[in-house]
């Protein structure tokens, strides 16, 4: 339940940053004023450099390539809807087909995590040595049919109980650490790619104006392949997460074949899951490199991604540790 709960809250946080980034669309307009006078300065000295150089060789004038700067002086001016708008027209349908993916494999995720705990609850009970750790019922019900003479075995009995209700309770808090820590990562990841998009989608303008000048050409298929490998971190990140959510799905129908066996005795140390989670706070932060796969991005994004690699194993190291020492060590001492 409480992992419902975090991925509502972190599904609104999600929310609040796709209208943070519609919310700051208008702001690139105020910047296409600027780069309308760099364009058309840029553009003065592109077309002069080269009628005059057609003229110094007393070549005929070629008209086609003069009108690159007026083309990207019309991409300056309606920048919102003809730049931008297209390009999340052709890149929006990727988002919401990935995210439906993932809709479906979390929702049968969830419903097979209800079926498990239930089954587990009841192979619990249907066990007269664990029986009694589970149900107050079953507890009390033993505890009659023990007599005066037994004092210190009903004394362990309450000893048991209490041993297992706080191994449970230091399991579920290493569990909901890091249920806490794999949502977060998820949430960097969509924080920093809002951040890079609404930075490129104000800035644009400016990018095709510097790019009407010699030399700085390539400025403009940077910003394409940056904006394009960013945007993709999000289906990139669904895709991810469909991925742990479908291996989970599976891993939850094998035990619930167990489960259904009278005689299988469950374990409730939730080791597997835990590790799951571990895995996806070290594959979240992998995106922008998988992202960079799809469409090749150079400069400042590529560094970017080596250093969050970097980052990231270092970070999955910490946390492995952490939690193999806390789930092993502790864990291991309240069994004995």
């Amino acid at each position: 339940m409480l992992m419902v709960l975090l991925a509502a809250n972190f599904d609104n946080l999600h929310q609040i940053l796709q209208n943070l980034y519609v919310e700051m669309m208008p702001l690139c307009s105020q910047m296409t004023g600027v780069a309308r006078g760099l364009a058309g300065l840029g553009a003065l000295f592109y077309v002069a450099y080269r009628v005059w150089q057609a003229l110094a060789r007393a070549e005929p004038v070629d008209v086609f390539p003069l009108l690159r700067p007026f083309a990207l002086g019309l991409c300056i001016m309606f920048f919102p809807t003809l730049v931008l708008g297209t390009l999340n027209s052709i890149l929006s349908p990727v988002v919401k087909g990935t995210h439906t993916i993932l809709e479906s494999q979390t929702f049968d995720m969830n419903e097979y995590r209800a079926q498990k705990d239930k089954l587990e609850m009841e192979a619990m009970k249907r066990n007269p040595e664990t029986a009694y750790l589970v149900d107050k019922e079953a507890f009390d019900n033993k505890l009659d049919e023990l007599g005066a003479l037994d004092a210190i075995e009903a004394c362990g009995m309450y000893v048991d109980r209490a041993m297992y209700n706080m191994k449970k309770s230091v399991q579920d808090f290493f569990r909901e650490l890091l249920e806490l820590l794999f949502n977060a990562a998820a949430l960097v990841i969509d924080t920093l790619r809002t951040f890079f998009l609404i930075v490129l989608s104000i800035l644009g303008p400016v990018s095709f104006a510097l790019s009407c000048w010699d030399g700085f050409q390539a400025s403009l298929s940077q910003w394409f392949v940056r904006y394009i490998s960013i945007y993709l971190w999000l289906p990139v990140s669904d895709l991810f997460s469909s991925v742990l959510a479908r291996i989970q799905v599976l891993m939850l129908q094998r035990d619930i074949e167990q489960l259904s066996d009278p005689d299988f005795i469950p374990d409730s140390s939730n080791a597997v899951y835990i590790t799951f989670l571990i895995i996806g706070i070290i594959g979240y932060f992998t995106i922008p490199t998988v992202s960079n796969w799809i469409v090749q991005a150079g400069g400042g994004t590529g560094n970017y991604g080596k250093n969050v690699n970097q980052a990231a194993s270092k970070t999955g190291s910490v946390v492995a540790g952490s939690a193999g020492a806390a789930v092993g060590n502790i864990a291991g001492r309240l069994v004995k």
